[in-house]
């Protein structure tokens, strides 16, 4: 077989729902560009991966890539970790969690190179068994402002990096200035995984499995840094080198 010029990362979508318009009601594959154009910019080839809802086409969506991005979006639906939603949760979208955790099992089983972002970063925690805090508030201690308001590609408060992790080694630092758009966090570490970025409040940053295999997960977004940011680009250029191997 011949070996491919470039690797092919693929980007998990999501939909759009038009609210208005000629086609109320109608559903829209889509990803933001800055995951485009971050793998775009290593020499990798960027994929959206659009949701179906079939477990043998996922599958086979997950074989035709050499690296899986989850990307952010919508709230993570907390009776997939047994609790009610509270009060403060956001929207949600099922169907794209459903999704997400056969992308994230397949490749799992695959072996191939994972990166969660936000979103993806707690869907991985939530399906290899940990759980998530559903509003920030409800943290003890929990005082930075994480949910910003500021351009995207701003960075607003400090992330500390666990020396001896894969992220440490990617990134060379042990404090980075992340931007940052959530309201949900981490809670308790899925077993297999350890944390390997927090911020200076105590919540989780990162995280990342144990062993060989590159699996990572950032809750703030590089993506939205990589066209001013060489250190965000040192995640999307390790990603890509795993998918060359």
């Amino acid at each position: 077989m011949t070996k491919k010029k470039y690797p092919v990362v693929g980007i998990s979508g999501s939909l759009l729902i038009d609210e208005g318009g000629m086609f109320p009601g109608y559903e829209r594959a889509y990803v933001n560009n800055d995951y485009v154009q971050s793998v775009a910019m290593c020499k990798a080839i960027p994929y959206i991966v659009p949701m179906v809802y079939d477990d043998e086409l996922i599958k086979e969506q997950v074989s035709n890539i050499d690296a899986l991005i989850l990307s952010g979006g919508q709230d993570v639906n907390p009776l997939m970790w047994n609790e009610e939603p509270h009060i403060k949760l956001g929207g949600i979208m099922p169907k794209r969690d459903t999704f997400d955790m056969k992308l994230l099992k397949f490749a799992l089983e695959m072996k191939k190179p994972i990166l969660g972002i936000c979103r993806g970063e707690q869907i991985l925690n939530v399906c290899e068994g940990g759980d998530l805090y559903q509003d920030l508030s409800l943290i003890e201690g929990s005082y930075i402002k994480h949910n910003q308001e500021h351009l995207s590609n701003v960075p607003t408060h400090t992330a500390q990096i666990k020396e001896g992790t894969r992220l440490y080694e990617i990134l060379g630092e042990k404090e980075v200035l992340v931007n940052s758009f959530h309201h949900l966090g981490v809670k308790n570490i899925a077993p297999g995984y350890i944390v390997s970025a927090t911020a200076k409040d105590g919540l989780v940053e990162a995280i990342e499995k144990e062993g060989e295999d590159f699996v990572i997960g950032i809750q703030w977004h590089p993506e939205m840094m990589t066209k001013d940011c060489s250190k965000m680009q040192k995640i999307f250029r390790a990603l890509v080198k795993e998918a060359s191997k």
